[in-house]
């Protein structure tokens, strides 16, 4: 189990992580979401040991020291894959994802670099070296390498950035199938509402240097606590109370995702359209509601200035006040 009890950091009187705890248990999959600045990379940098803190790390019993005590930084059972992939580029696909491994099993070494290429799907390019590839080959490659020597605790900073989005998703599923079937932890910071969303069983939420929302996925997306949260998972609506109940008053306010606003033919919120975003399997339409913007869903485009009428879920609006 990884264990994290007051973990900060500054950049010179700047902090950048305050007083951070979490565990994450072996197996467990953590995303830890925020907006660009916010410390994701730096918390990956701290685990591992790149950074110093004076608070305290641990593994199991063991505490992570860091490079104040550690002349080698890292772990031998922590393996850290940054946004740089650090590949030796005039070796090949297969030589770079084997180069930590011993050479004095090579019927072993070679059918583990094999399982690898499969998991990465880079088996048809083993023998074309690494300075060749283009970058989302060369992350594919940081990636199966990082996983050669099996981790316990696998960090993982952006680490489908490069890729294309047609092979994203299906890398994804493979490589997160693949640690949980081994049992190794993983930590993922990112900015992609899929990686946070689908595969994590708990994620993060970093704000002013602190935790700012920890819970299951699934929680965080139905039950935001504020808008900030609910904007790391795409468009979002915070709309008064009285924008959406007739003859209310309050000054409560209520977080709705375009997809849970539908469009009524009956008696209902009165908006004005302003534009369709095409999104494929749906159109995102921008409205005037009383004055403010709001997103909702729909299955085709609709007309400038055309008046609608909308409806919200009560049980929506209830679970969604703040």
């Amino acid at each position: 189990m990884l264990k994290l009890k007051n973990v900060s950091f500054a950049y010179a009187e700047e902090p950048i992580l305050k007083n951070i705890g979490f565990t994450l248990e072996k197996g467990e999959n953590l995303s830890v979401i925020g907006e660009s600045g916010c410390g994701k990379s730096t918390l990956l940098k701290l685990i591992y040991g790149l950074l110093h803190t004076d608070g305290k790390i641990f593994w199991e019993e063991k505490e992570l020291l860091g490079p104040n005590y550690n002349l080698v930084p890292g772990e031998p059972f922590i393996k850290y894959l940054a946004q740089d992939f650090d590949l030796m580029l005039p070796l090949s696909v297969a030589d770079n994802i084997g180069k930590y491994l011993s050479n004095q099993f090579p019927k072993k070494k070679n059918n583990r670099i094999k399982e690898l290429m499969q998991v990465v799907e880079m088996t048809e390019l083993a023998d074309k070296k690494a300075k060749l590839l283009s970058g989302g080959q060369q992350q594919r490659v940081a990636l199966a390498r990082a996983l050669a020597k099996q981790p316990e605790l696998l960090l993982l900073d952006e680490p489908f950035s490069h890729i294309d989005h047609f092979r994203k998703n299906n890398l994804r599923r493979r490589l997160f199938a693949y640690l949980k079937e081994n049992n190794i932890a993983c930590i993922v910071a990112t900015h992609d509402i899929t990686d946070a969303l689908s595969f994590a069983d708990k994620t993060i939420v970093l704000k002013n240097a602190k935790i700012y929302a920890e819970n299951s996925p699934s929680e965080l997306y139905e039950k935001p606590p504020n808008k900030y949260v609910a904007s790391l998972f795409g468009d979002v609506n915070e709309l008064m109370l009285k924008d959406l109940v007739l003859n209310e008053n309050s000054r409560k306010k209520v977080i709705l995702y375009p997809e849970e606003i539908k469009l009524t033919q009956k008696k209902g919120i009165k908006a004005e359209v302003k534009k369709s975003w095409f999104k494929g399997e749906n159109w995102l339409i921008e409205a005037n509601l009383n004055g403010k913007t709001i997103y909702f869903n729909h299955f085709q485009a609709l007309k400038e200035r055309k008046k609608v009428n909308l409806r919200v879920a009560e049980h929506l609006i209830e679970s969604r006040l703040r």
